[in-house]
């Protein structure tokens, strides 16, 4: 007879102890991890809040709308460095003087892309009075089909951002345009009066000493267009119209950007230039005395060659 009581033999003592062990390992096992997913779990926590805090931290600074510009901004060559001189105008014009902050900005705009201008929050082509509200879609890299450039007229929503920019409430009145495609522009700023405004074409300084119209524009890629202070003597000077910059009658500076030459040109007493323009035809220049002239194509005043060696005033 069997009792249940029965002592153990040793194989069976030593099968009952080794069970007990694997259940114990089994139960570390679990233990571990769970220890270890609860430690996942509070890195991963842990992470959210430093990006959230990180993100709190940039709209604080740069505010949410150039914050949707941080993909672009990542790749930019002087993107960043644009919007730190910019956004910490005050700052920096406190320890280097206005007029180093005055150059300085210009060259970074004459560097800056057409996006790189547009996460700075400038009014564009579509709208100069607000800033870009498709950064989303316009800090994406321009779609060129082959064999064409980017259209020198660009506004909207699009890849790569609009064509031209317009600061409409700060002193300097900044007016950068880009040429087609993109390979030559214009950076403006009026700061309040002609007789303060630089323009740079390239990088370079363009016009230096003479009073500037506030705007200028491109004809085609190549040249650049400006009205600038009139003469004083001519027949028909006096105060422009209402809402002009400069006096009734003037002078015209155009600026070839692929030789890096400037002309300016200069009425005659029989030439009433209120409003010039520019077209390039046959390998010259045909100057016109105002815009509706020119989309008559009547006569023009002047005929010039634009391949000259060295562009003279006249």
């Amino acid at each position: 007879m069997k009792w249940p009581w029965r002592a153990k033999t040793k194989a069976e003592a030593d099968a009952d102890e080794s069970a007990e062990a694997i259940d114990g390992l089994a139960f570390d096992e679990e233990s571990i991890g769970q220890r270890i997913q609860a430690r996942k779990d509070a890195a991963a926590k842990a992470a959210a809040a430093a990006e959230r805090a990180g993100h709190e931290r940039m709209v604080a600074r740069w505010g949410s709308r150039v914050v949707e510009w941080r993909g672009w901004l990542a790749r930019s060559p002087v993107g960043v460095d644009l919007l730190h001189w910019w956004f910490d105008e005050a700052e920096l014009t406190a320890l280097v003087g206005e007029e180093r902050y005055v150059e300085r900005l210009g060259e970074l705009l004459s560097q800056a892309s057409a996006r790189d201008i547009a996460a700075m929050g400038l009014g564009c082509t579509r709208r100069v009075d607000r800033a870009c509200r498709f950064a989303e879609t316009c800090s994406q890299d321009p779609v060129v089909p082959p064999g064409e450039k980017l259209a020198s007229y660009r506004h909207g929503g699009i890849p790569g951002a609009c064509s031209s920019f317009i600061d409409c409430w700060s002193q300097h009145e900044i007016d950068v345009t880009f040429a087609d495609g993109d390979d030559h522009r214009s950076v403006l700023l009026f700061r309040d009066h002609p007789g303060e405004a630089r323009l740079w074409v390239d990088g370079v300084r363009v016009g230096e000493g003479e009073w500037l119209d506030k705007g200028g524009i491109w004809v085609g890629e190549r040249y650049f267009t400006i009205q600038i202070e009139g003469p004083k003597d001519h027949p028909e000077q006096g105060p422009g119209d209402i809402g002009r910059q400069l006096y009734n009658i003037v002078s015209f500076l155009i600026h070839d950007a692929e030789r890096g030459t400037t002309r300016i040109l200069v009425p005659e007493a029989t030439e009433s230039w209120t409003d010039p323009a520019l077209e390039v035809r046959d390998g010259t220049g045909r100057v016109y005395p105002t815009w509706e002239a020119r989309a008559a194509g009547g006569t023009p005043d002047r005929i010039i060659p634009l391949d000259e060696p060295e562009a003279q005033a006249g």
